[in-house]
């Protein structure tokens, strides 16, 4: 087994990703299609998920994701990654969603979730990540949200 990876902060890995929609991302009523903020959002989950552990990383699952309100044809939508919490070979990524009106600079929080990837060796094995350094107390906060939120996954609680 290597040598344990060394410990980085939340800002270390943090992503933000903007991403302009245009009439192919639209669904039948002319709004932004869910699915493809589903997938922008794991993209942006696993890139920071990526970052933390400098390995490739698959995603294991993403909690439900409900959508407050819907975003438009024209709008930029602005992707926030952040780490919650880190496990021996598992990371869960909390990810804030954002539609913003480029010429008005109107901003709405569409949807938010909460995404786990597992880091993997060059065998495609789970691989030990890095230790998560908490420097604020929302991100202890957040840890501890996550932490419970994990033990609800795996059946714990």
């Amino acid at each position: 087994m290597s040598e344990k990876p060394s410990s980085k902060t939340v800002g270390d890995s943090r992503v933000e990703l903007h991403h302009f929609m245009m009439p192919e991302h639209a669904n039948l009523h002319g709004n932004v299609h869910g699915g493809v903020i589903m997938k922008l959002a794991d993209e942006a989950g696993a890139l920071c998920a990526i970052r933390h552990a400098n390995r490739p990383a698959v995603t294991v699952a993403i909690d439900s994701m409900t959508f407050l309100s819907p975003v438009h044809v024209g709008d930029v939508l602005a992707l926030k990654a952040s780490l919650n919490y880190v496990g021996r070979t598992s990371m869960e990524v909390g990810v804030k969603v954002i539609a913003e009106n480029p010429l008005t600079g109107d901003k709405t929080h569409t949807n938010s979730a909460y995404a786990v990837y597992v880091a993997l060796d060059p065998a495609g094995k789970p691989i030990t990540v890095p230790e998560l350094e908490l420097s604020s107390d929302e991100d202890k906060r957040r840890w501890n949200d996550a932490k419970e939120r994990q033990a609800r996954r795996l059946g714990k609680k």
